[in-house]
């Protein structure tokens, strides 16, 4: 019998609904830190979350056939090396879209409406009614630009739309015109998105390509009104210009939940900045859509055991995978 493993920190409930989905199949173990990586040399597929596989890790899993990951990041996969040994690695989109989007607007209200200061101000004693009326704003009639448009990104666009903003996008692959004309979006470089957008929202994985793709010249395009909000990972966006362009006022403000690194350094520029709300990488992390990503997960899983073929547009490392 096959074995699965979660790998990596998991809610209580999701080992017993993988054990529902699989039916008996297979056995399911919980692997749930590095220091129990050992007992991964008998498993066949690893759904990994958080923590790091490396080649050395992946050597010594000599009967694996898929690492799955819980969600769409896979910066933490060593993907050359698995691909190497044959191994897909797939990814799991849409799984965490409507939390991460949620979250991604919750930032964009929370910087706009000084959510964390008026908190501040009321637990300390404070009544400060009036104190931010100028430095406060709604989301209607403004310009939400998009960097990156998958999942995520459209389901950031169907929750904004219904605020009353305008929604345009930058992404590599652009989605097919009539999808465009449903969900009301427009195309744009990212340039004249950076220099049109009111709120800045990333929503794209990283890469070689994407690393400190918003840097101290992409910054440089944006207005000084607007805000940034980052959902997607931390390397995307280089914090030391973020931090300098907070703390100049040459950008109203920053929503982030992904770090370049984490835990957020205790030196950190961006700590103490009162234009900034921090959530600690937690979009994704709501219990009611764990059945949602389980139904993923698996159901990979279940499609490699049974010799079938992932959709390309899952496995992240093809290009490393025998041809």
């Amino acid at each position: 019998m096959e074995t699965i493993a979660l790998v990596g920190p998991y809610g209580a409930d999701v080992l017993p609904l993988v054990e529902k989905k699989v039916g008996g199949r297979m056995r399911v173990k919980s692997v749930p830190t590095e220091a129990d990586f050992p007992e991964l040399g008998d498993v066949e597929y690893a759904i990994l979350r958080v923590l790091k596989m490396n080649a050395a890790t992946i050597g010594a899993m000599p009967r694996l056939k898929l690492i799955q990951r819980w969600g769409v990041g896979f910066e933490k996969v060593d993907i050359e090396a698995a691909g190497k040994r044959g191994v897909p690695v797939a990814v799991a989109p849409g799984g965490n879209a409507t939390p991460v989007s949620e979250l991604a607007v919750l930032l964009m209200l929370g910087v706009y409406r000084n959510i964390i200061p008026l908190h501040d101000g009321i637990c300390g004693g404070r009544w400060e009614k009036e104190k931010y009326i100028d430095n406060s704003f709604v989301i209607r009639g403004k310009t939400v630009g998009l960097v990156g448009c998958g999942a995520i990104g459209i389901q950031v666009v169907q929750k904004i739309k219904a605020f009353g903003a305008e929604v345009i996008y930058y992404d590599v692959v652009r989605l097919p015109p009539e999808e465009e004309a449903k969900l009301g979006l427009r195309h744009v470089g990212l340039d004249e998105l950076l220099a049109q957008a009111d709120i800045v929202s990333l929503h794209l994985p990283l890469k070689d390509a994407t690393r400190r793709l918003i840097d101290e010249r992409a910054i440089g395009l944006m207005k000084p009104t607007a805000i940034l909000i980052n959902t997607a990972r931390g390397e995307i966006v280089d914090s030391a210009a973020l931090a300098t362009a907070l703390r100049s006022g040459r950008l109203r403000g920053a929503g982030l939940d992904v770090f370049d690194s984490e835990p957020l350094a205790m030196d950190s520029p961006l700590r103490g900045l009162p234009n900034v709300v921090f959530t600690p990488h937690t979009g994704g992390n709501t219990s009611d859509v764990n059945g949602d990503m389980v139904e993923i997960c698996v159901d990979n899983i279940i499609a490699v055991s049974e010799g079938r073929t992932l959709p390309a547009r899952v496995v992240v490392n093809s290009q490393f995978l025998p041809k």
